[in-house]
């Protein structure tokens, strides 16, 4: 992201008087303090910051006079702040394009204030287009601006290539389709010329016949390999559609869980799904209907100009104004009117996923009627998006067959002045009104072809904004195999989600392998983000964190995660039978494993009472067991692959007490010579942790055992009261049930 814009020279001369000769950040400030759009400039030199507005200083001030510098999204702006003698003031008003790039220029200037080294990793992209400027496709990289269709179209028709023979043979007979249906003009002209009107008063019956068994086989032979030629292309551009799903599917299994977090799951499904229809359907018609239109257009062109070139001309005078009209209009008001359309869709699909996902937090807070108000919001807006394309259309398309039909109304009208003049017979002429009609079909279904290769060419570039994403976290090359045996150290572990706003800050601890400590802090402090670094769902953006002395990032991924075991508060389990579920750690678990697995978690004795047993089907999230259960055939899937490293998510959050006895039985059980990090909000499931550390703001702030942190009365004991405190408010409340047992933050 780009900290240090060129600024004109009026502006550099203005920053170099108020900041020094050494600019090191030149950033836009493209709002006034009081909201109106400016041209303006923050600049950070060695030991001062000035605002710079059209080369003239408003204000300047030394680093080190203020402090807690920060920046604040607002509602459609954002503004950066700090503090001096007390008071917090606003420095710069800054329009969201700007936001995160100040994010990074807050954290400069807060180590600039404290005089510590400057630590930023400015790895974050620029969320504009680098050509244009302009705004990316949401969930991309994509610009609408310079979006190039023919490379799209090049790209598409690569991934093709494995199904060239069906395409080469769709081709061949798409030829000689075309080449059956030229020769029905001339079979027609035979036929009026031979009998219907003869142009010696006599009849030729055998010329009559021949004729007529030509358009019967032109007739036949034409449907038929219409009928071929449809088969086959739908064929291959179904192939085509199915390769790209997988590939789609296959990269959103390799991409990093922050790429995924950041897009919305009904985007990802309409890329997987929606998107490939769009291009199978382009490819059929590329590959059938418009090819075909434009072999007639070619050829029905020549064999006119052959015939009569006086004629020709009249024909095809229509085309270019046609052409013109329709591509001015195309470029000037559909490409975006499609665009707000698609967005619209997009958006309304994504919101119909979360709410069906969703649907018993909505029927618990009762809010059917407010979902339905909603989509129906969406639905008018997309509703309306698409009425103005199409009110553009109805007003183009009758322009355009005018024009067309014009061209064939001379033809008639100059054909029938030259059969007149002795120049012309009737079956030249409806020979060429033939050829004529071959011209205008073409003509007219050409000139709405963007319409149906805008939305595929839009669907290819999100295809492949997809497939051409990288994933943040990727293995090296000298990555390779490590058996774990579960020691553990963070070594002054620095991480972001947005590398300007540091959620773990210079981490330092080790868990000794066979050992179990408790994460203990308020909500926001960094746990979970820590056992997201040790899964490495995310790379660390300084420092390193190493497994039996080994950085994670030289064990390969696949590798690495085998061999942890992970039970999340939020337990998931798939439409399938319980065996497999449990099985999904280890596809080729035997049936004695399993069962070995759910004995260990408790969870044997309550799957053989179904009547199925390990073979009961689960409905979708296996609604039909309890919040127990669920959970402890997590704990069995998480274990059954023997992992040496266990990591419990708040596992036993929100659970009754005879559920978390059985639980906790269990989690004695599978923490046994095992490496595990649990977060718990519960003191039950730490009490047996060997050491609980407690983090604040991304920091270590205490490590212990229980025992002593509570000896030191710092920030767990200030936890642990206050929950007790909680308690003994709920035991004063009649009719309030208890908790089972006493609560920490976490």
């Amino acid at each position: 992201m780009n900290l240090n814009f060129e600024l004109a020279e009026q502006d550099l001369i203005a920053a170099r008087q108020a900041v020094g000769q050494n600019v090191r950040y030149s950033v836009p400030a493209d709002l006034s303090l009081t909201g109106r759009r400016m041209s303006g400039f923050l600049v950070i030199g060695d030991e001062k910051w000035a605002y710079i507005e059209q080369g003239r200083v408003i204000e300047q001030r030394h680093i080190a006079e203020a402090s807690k510098y920060k920046i604040l999204p607002l509602v459609g702006n954002a503004v950066l702040e700090a503090e001096v003698d007390g008071t917090k003031r606003i420095i710069v008003r800054v329009t969201m394009q700007h936001a995160a790039r100040y994010g990074f220029i807050a954290q400069i200037l807060n180590d600039m204030s404290a005089k510590r080294q400057i630590r930023i990793f400015n790895t974050e992209d620029e969320p504009l287009c680098a050509n244009c400027g302009g705004p990316l496709i949401r969930g991309t990289r994509v610009c609408p601006r310079c979006m190039n269709k023919s490379a799209a179209l090049k790209r598409l028709f690569a991934v093709s290539r494995t199904h060239w023979k069906k395409l080469a043979l769709g081709l061949v007979i798409l030829f000689a389709s075309s080449g059956i249906a030229l020769v029905g003009p001339y079979f027609q002209k035979l036929l009026v010329n031979s009998a219907l009107q003869p142009l010696d008063g006599h009849a030729d019956k055998t010329i009559f016949y021949a004729a007529i068994a030509g358009l019967l086989g032109v007739l036949l032979f034409g449907e038929l390999l219409n009928i071929s030629k449809n088969r086959v292309m739908a064929g291959v551009s179904s192939g085509i559609a199915a390769d790209l799903r997988k590939m789609v599917f296959d990269k959103t299994q390799q991409l990093s869980l922050g790429f995924l977090t950041s897009q919305r799951a009904g985007d990802i499904m309409n890329r997987v799904t929606s998107d490939t229809d769009r291009i199978r359907q382009l490819i059929q018609e590329l590959c059938t209907t418009a090819i075909f239109q434009l072999i007639m257009l070619v050829c029905a062109s020549y064999l006119l100009f052959h015939a009569d070139w006086r004629l020709a001309i009249v024909v095809l005078i229509p085309a270019p104004i046609v052409a013109y009209l329709h591509r001015y209009i195309w470029k000037s008001v559909l490409w975006k009117l499609f665009h707000k359309q698609w967005r619209v869709y997009d958006k309304a699909n994504s919101f119909l996923h979360d709410v069906l996902s969703g649907i018993r937090v909505v029927k618990a807070f009762g809010k059917e009627e407010r979902e339905i108000k909603k989509f129906r919001a969406y639905n008018s807006e997309f509703a309306a998006a698409t009425v103005n394309s199409e009110k553009l259309f109805s007003i183009l398309s009758p322009i355009t067959n005018y024009l067309i039909e014009m061209g064939q109304y001379f033809v008639l009208l100059i054909g029938c002045g030259m059969i007149l003049d002795k120049q012309m017979n009737i079956g030249e002429l409806i020979q060429f009104s033939s050829y004529a009609s071959m011209i205008f079909g073409p003509i007219a279904w050409l000139m709405f072809m963007p319409r149906w290769v805008a939305n595929a060419v839009i669907s290819i570039d999100r295809v492949f904004s997809v497939i051409d994403e990288q994933p943040e976290v990727m293995d090296s090359e000298d990555s390779g195999k490590h058996r774990i045996q579960g020691h553990i150290a963070f070594r002054d572990v620095i991480f972001g989600y947005k590398t300007y706003e540091p959620v773990l800050k210079e981490v330092n601890f080790e868990v000794k392998q066979g050992e179990m400590i408790g994460l203990v802090g308020h909500s926001g402090s960094g746990k979970s983000t820590l056992i997201n670094l040790v899964s490495r769902f995310y790379d660390v953006t300084d420092g390193q964190i190493l497994i039996d002395g080994v950085d994670i990032r030289s064990i390969a991924q696949e590798e690495l995660r085998s061999q942890i075991g992970v039970v999340l508060q939020e337990t998931f389990l798939f439409t399938g039978t319980i065996m497999e579920n449990i099985r999904y750690a280890k596809p080729d678990a035997t049936y004695e494993e399993i069962i070995l697995a759910a004995r260990v978690a408790n969870a044997h004795q309550f799957i053989i009472n179904f009547p199925d047993g390990y073979d009961t089907m689960l409905d979708e999230n296996g609604n039909n067991l309890s919040g127990g259960e669920r959970q402890r055939i997590a704990i069995a899937r998480a274990v059954l692959n023997n992992p040496r490293i266990l990591i419990l998510d708040e596992a036993t959050a929100s659970l009754d007490i005879d559920t978390e006895t059985a639980i906790q039985e269990a989690l004695q059980r599978v923490t046994k010579n095992r490496t595990t990090i649990a977060i718990a909000h519960r003191l039950s499931t730490l009490r047996h942790a060997d050491r609980l550390i407690v983090l604040e703001k991304g920091e270590v702030a205490e490590v212990g055992t229980h025992t002593e942190l509570l000896e030191k009365k710092g920030i767990y004991y200030g936890l642990i009261h206050a929950q007790r405190n909680m308690s003994k408010k709920q035991e004063q409340q009649p009719g309030v049930q208890q908790p089972a047992s006493v609560e920490i933050t976490a």
